[in-house]
């Protein structure tokens, strides 16, 4: 299964090595699932990072070798991400989760993603960290 990670959750796994999003990395060192993410993802995280806990510098780098990043979504693509009602700065994440081919967007974005989770579009399904573990879940116990 193949995992798009937003920046939130990059910037929570960092955050805290015992929640949801860090677990999903635990889950990707065990070949369950494999993740992804784009550079746009990626840069917001660290933005994050850099802001409210430069201390972390150092786990960050470690955490980003257990994620693979894929290049930026075409426009056309952030323009159909944009249409689904996002906003420009969200856009680029549902585009390249689709281009990626993700089976699942992770985010914990709820004010712009809310809306949109459960939903399947383009062949991703957009859904919070605490579903994307149970998912993998559900494929160990299968």
């Amino acid at each position: 299964m193949r995992l798009f990670l937003d920046a939130n959750v990059l910037f929570s796994a960092a955050r805290n090595p015992e929640g949801r999003a860090a677990a999903l990395l635990a889950f990707a060192e065990r070949g369950v699932c494999d993740l992804v993410t784009s550079p746009h993802a990626v840069e917001e995280a660290r933005r994050n990072l850099d802001i409210k806990r430069p201390d972390l510098t150092a786990h960050w780098a470690r955490l980003l070798r257990k994620v693979r990043i894929l290049s930026e979504s075409r426009p056309e693509g952030i323009a159909w991400a944009e249409a689904q009602g996002l906003p420009p700065k969200d856009a680029p994440i549902l585009a390249a989760a689709a281009e990626a081919q993700a089976d699942l967007l992770v985010t914990g974005d709820r004010a712009h993603f809310g809306a949109l989770y459960g939903r399947k579009m383009r062949g991703v399904e957009i859904v919070t960290p605490a579903v994307a573990l149970g998912r993998l879940l559900g494929l160990l116990l299968w």
